[in-house]
């Protein structure tokens, strides 16, 4: 992914390196998969592990929600930093993804060659 001057990647800090890794993997896990099922479409963060996906108990999403607890943003403070964790898979991935922000929300392409 080429990303515009203005844009970085942050870190997200908290996870162990195993913990990160296995968050990440899971992320690329879905992002092949809406690439397959959906080639030509736009995706969010909230498409992949939001919506009926929002409970991550069991998955190695868990600890990104887990180290915000007690905040009463728990969830909103999680699923950021997921969305930093997808920024960063999909700026390392050997595909190439387009990016833009749209009402707030950051979302990708794939940009099949």
């Amino acid at each position: 992914m080429t990303l515009p001057q203005d844009e970085t990647i942050r870190q997200v800090n908290g996870l162990s390196g195993d913990e990160e890794q296995r968050a990440r993997d899971f992320l690329q896990g879905a992002v092949y998969c809406w690439c397959k099922n959906r080639p030509d479409e736009w995706f969010a963060l909230r498409d992949l592990v939001g919506g009926e996906n929002t409970d991550w108990e069991g998955t190695p999403l868990q600890p990104i929600y887990t180290k915000h607890l007690p905040s009463p943003d728990a969830f909103g403070s999680a699923a950021k930093d997921a969305g930093w964790l997808l920024k960063r898979v999909l700026f390392d991935d050997l595909r190439r993804f387009d990016t833009r922000k749209q009402d707030l929300v950051r979302h990708y392409f794939w940009l099949r060659s």
